[in-house]
């Protein structure tokens, strides 16, 4: 009985959604655990999984998908099959506290959004937990090797993913005053998608990746046209895009950073800069 009135208590209770944000390859999913030790936060979404402690729940990774598009819709939860799958375990879960990783704020918050769940209440950015030299490490590793940090145990990730799995890695957390605590297990993996050459990208596939990105953003952005330069530092892009009076000009800035992030996250390509050229129509 008792039991069963703390369950119906907890259930009534407000749940604390929390982000995690950062730029892609930076480190976010390598350091989730720590993040949700040091919050006491049972359950983490990441890349379209729903983990509590080492384990999966539920979902599906973007990181097992074949193409770039897979890889968005999984990680945002677009398939509906897989939004009710991790809804409906969520309804099963008793926690007050949940981490979302994203690579922005709007992410996390469209992320949240498609859960049922409440806006964040903290974010907490990369640059908060990890010095400048640890970014750009994680970051190298990335872009030169194609390698991605899944928050779970090896074992877990090879029962489903065998395929991508590349090595298990440990990671610590120290609390206050320098005591060590748990030691948490996390996958390094090579997604299907990071295995593609990139070289090997085309013209058309590059537009379709940025024309997926302004729809999943605002679907109300048309693209009149996009154009890329290579260069030592990664691609320049320039999109030409349309847009209705009244769409707020600062959401520009974002769009530019969602854009970025989605090509590296999920194409394997290193984004130099994003030029967009708005074109308004009455």
């Amino acid at each position: 009985m008792k039991q069963g009135l703390f369950a119906s208590l907890l259930s009534n209770l407000p749940v604390k959604v929390y982000g995690l944000v950062g730029r892609s390859g930076s480190g976010k999913s390598f350091r989730a655990q720590s993040v949700a030790k040091t919050y006491h936060i049972p359950l983490i979404i990441d890349d379209g999984l729903l983990i509590r402690g080492d384990k999966i729940v539920v979902g599906k990774s973007a990181k097992q998908e074949q193409s770039f598009i897979g890889a968005v819709k999984s990680a945002l939860f677009q398939d509906p099959a897989h939004q009710d799958a991790v809804i409906q375990a969520l309804s099963r879960e008793r926690f007050r506290k949940i981490l979302i990783i994203g690579t922005s704020e709007n992410m996390v918050s469209k992320i949240a959004a498609r859960l049922n769940l409440p806006e964040p209440k903290k974010i907490i950015h990369i640059e908060d937990i990890a010095t400048e030299d640890e970014i750009n490490t994680a970051m190298r590793i990335r872009y030169t090797e194609g390698k991605h940090v899944i928050p779970v145990a090896p074992l877990q990730i090879a029962r489903s993913y065998p395929s991508i799995v590349y090595d298990g890695i440990k990671t610590g957390i120290r609390r206050i005053r320098g005591k060590k605590i748990d030691i948490s297990e996390n996958t390094l993996v090579k997604p299907e998608f990071s295995k593609q050459e990139k070289n090997n990208i085309s013209e058309a596939a590059i537009k379709q990746m940025v024309k997926h990105c302004l729809y999943e953003y605002e679907n109300i952005l048309k693209v009149e046209d996009v154009k890329y330069t290579v260069t030592n530092e990664g691609y320049n892009l320039k999109v030409t895009l349309r847009t209705p009076v009244g769409v707020d000009g600062k959401k520009i800035p974002e769009l530019q950073e969602y854009i970025s992030d989605s090509l590296e996250r999920y194409g394997g390509i290193l984004v130099n800069r994003v030029e967009l050229i708005v074109q308004i129509w009455e």
